[in-house]
C-alpha cells in the first residue's frame, strides 16, 4: 500500500493521496472498477479526513488511482489557512475544469475549509462544475451523490437530517470508520508505524487570526470509546504510535459540559473536568495508554 505524504514540505506544496490496495476491486484483472483520485493540501486534520473520504469511496466499490485520466472522482481536500495553500486549491480546480468537461460523467467532490461547513453562493457561483460540496470531516454528500441510484427513503431522510444539523453548526460525530475499514486510516511513514487520530473536531474560541471556527464549525469531542476502538483497530494493523489530533485537544470533553455544543467556555480552563461527570484528556489518555501493542 503506498502511504500519503508525510514531509511538511508536502503538505504546504499539496501532494497527492493515494492508496494501492491489494484486493481483488483494485486489482489488474479488473479493470472495470470504478476509481477515485484524492489531493490534499493543508493540515494532519486535512490528511485525516481525506483517508476517511477513501475509506468510504472503497466501501461502495471504488478504487484508487494516482493517474487522473483514469479517475471516475477527483476530490481535492482544500485549506484557506494560508494564502499560499488557497492559492494552490484555486488554481488545481481550475484545471480540473477540461478533466470534467472531457467526460460529463466524471464527478468533482471540493472540500476541507475552502467549502467551511456551508458553501457560499460566491463559491457555488464561481465553480459551477463541481458536483459535490463537503464540509471538512464530512463524506457522506459524495458518497450519497455516488450511490444516489441506490439510496432509499430512509438514506434521504438522514441526509436532510444532516444538513439540518451542519447549517446549525451542532453537527454531530459521524464515524471515522468501522474496524473493518481501519486500514484506510491516516497511516503515516514509509512504514506503518505512525497514525493521526482526530479526537476533537472544530474550535469553540474565535480568536482575530484564525478562520477555523468559521470552516470547522464548533468544537465536537468523539466519544472514548470509539476513539479506543479506532487505535485497536490501527495497533492490528501494525500501527505502534498515534497522534491525536485536535485545533486545542487539551480541551476534550468541554463541549460536554453545561451548555453543551457551542457553549464550552463555560467551563475554566484551570478547572478542567475534574468533577468526573465526563471524560476529559485525562480520562482519554489512560483509556489510550490501556491498549496493548502501542509503544510507550
Amino acid at each position: 500500500m503506498t502511504r500519503p505524504q508525510t514531509d511538511p514540505a508536502a503538505f504546504e506544496n499539496g501532494e497527492l493521496i493515494t492508496y494501492e490496495i491489494a484486493t481483488d476491486k483494485t486489482s489488474p484483472d479488473h479493470p472495470g472498477t470504478r476509481k477515485y483520485h484524492i489531493w490534499t493540501i493543508g493540515c494532519q486534520m486535512n490528511i485525516a479526513d481525506s483517508n476517511h473520504v477513501a475509506a468510504e469511496l472503497e466501501k461502495i466499490g471504488y478504487g484508487p488511482t494516482d493517474k487522473l485520466d483514469d479517475a471516475d472522482v477527483v476530490v481535492l481536500n482544500t485549506c484557506v489557512v494560508r494564502q499560499t495553500a488557497e492559492d494552490k486549491a484555486v488554481g488545481k480546480l481550475g484545471s480540473l475544469k477540461p478533466w470534467k468537461q472531457a467526460k460529463a460523467d466524471r464527478t468533482i467532490a471540493l472540500m476541507g475549509c475552502m467549502v467551511g461547513v456551508k458553501p457560499s453562493p460566491q463559491l457555488l457561483e464561481s465553480y459551477p462544475y463541481v458536483d459535490v460540496f463537503m464540509p471538512p470531516s464530512e463524506a457522506t454528500p459524495l458518497v450519497n451523490r455516488l450511490r444516489q441510484e441506490e439510496i432509499a427513503a430512509e438514506m434521504a431522510a438522514i441526509e436532510r437530517e444532516q444538513l439540518v444539523r451542519r447549517y446549525q453548526l451542532q453537527d454531530e460525530h459521524q464515524p471515522i470508520g468501522t474496524v473493518q475499514s481501519i486500514k484506510h486510516l491516516a497511516l503515516s511513514g514509509e512504514a506503518p508505524v505512525a497514525a493521526h487520530v482526530p479526537i476533537v473536531y472544530g474550535c469553540s474560541h474565535a480568536c482575530t487570526f484564525c478562520i477555523i471556527p468559521f470552516r470547522r464549525g464548533v468544537e465536537r469531542s468523539r466519544p472514548v470509546d470509539e476513539i479506543v476502538n479506532e487505535i485497536r483497530g490501527l495497533v492490528a494493523q501494525g500501527v505502534r504510535e498515534v497522534t491525536l489530533l485536535g485545533q486545542i485537544v487539551d480541551r476534550y470533553g468541554y463541549d460536554w459540559r453545561e451548555g453543551g455544543l457551542g457553549n464550552s467556555n463555560t467551563v475554566d480552563a484551570f478547572n478542567g473536568l475534574a468533577d468526573g461527570n465526563v471524560p476529559d484528556l485525562a480520562d482519554l489518555l489512560r483509556a489510550v495508554h490501556e491498549i496493548d501493542g502501542l509503544w510507550r
